[in-house]
């Protein structure tokens, strides 16, 4: 990109578990700067299409238009000069761009807001996000409540059974969990739960 350098800007991040309002506070930010009559543009991952390709849709049903992208490198291509304030969702799926993106952008003069998980369904850093929170100027970390005990919440459960690191989801599939409730393995043990139940309903029935 060559922009024209102006004033040095900033990098703010939003961090929590799902449903701790980091999307809604994203929001929140953003319309501020359009209220403040700024020059606003907002990106999220491709895959995240759990409500709106076309916008931002917290839990909480609060929503901001939004272009899709699949990488940091499709962002940078699609990001105005004019811009003044650049938002980002669930920058964990967007990949290591992000980081220097993000600090080319701030050093360009414009306020850059981020928002995602910063750790994932087993409790580990979900790159990039610690490397955005270490170049950040502000950071925000946001809570959920404990479905389980109702004690605040820091960590992700993943409900459903998937090895894999990205399985998009929201309610049914994930849950708030604090750090005495957290299961990083809850799905295999259930399956080896039921496995040993029907075992022993077979068993029951010779």
């Amino acid at each position: 990109m060559n922009f024209t350098k102006g004033n040095i800007g900033w990098i703010e991040v939003v961090c929590g578990p799902m449903f701790s309002g980091k999307s809604e506070e994203l929001i929140r930010r953003l319309r501020r700067a359009e209220i403040a009559r700024q020059r606003v543009q907002v990106f999220k991952p491709g895959i995240d299409q759990r409500y709106s390709d076309e916008q931002i849709i917290s839990h909480s049903d609060f929503k901001i238009s939004s272009r899709s992208v699949k990488d940091a490198a499709e962002m940078e291509a699609l990001i105005d000069p004019r811009s003044e304030v650049i938002g980002v969702d669930e920058a964990q799926f967007l990949g290591e761009g992000m980081i220097d993106l993000s600090v080319r952008l701030a050093d360009m003069g414009k306020r850059v807001i981020i928002a995602g998980l910063d750790t994932d369904y087993l409790g580990r850093p979900f790159h990039p996000m610690p490397e955005l929170l270490a170049i950040a100027d502000e950071i925000q970390k946001t809570l959920a409540i404990c479905m389980q005990c109702g004690n605040p919440a820091k960590h992700t459960q993943r409900l459903v059974e998937s090895n894999e690191l990205v399985v998009v989801g929201a309610a049914g599939m994930y849950e708030a969990r604090c750090r005495r409730c957290f299961e990083p393995n809850l799905a295999e043990l259930q399956k080896l739960r039921d496995s040993t139940a029907a075992a022993l309903g077979r068993g029951a029935q010779k």
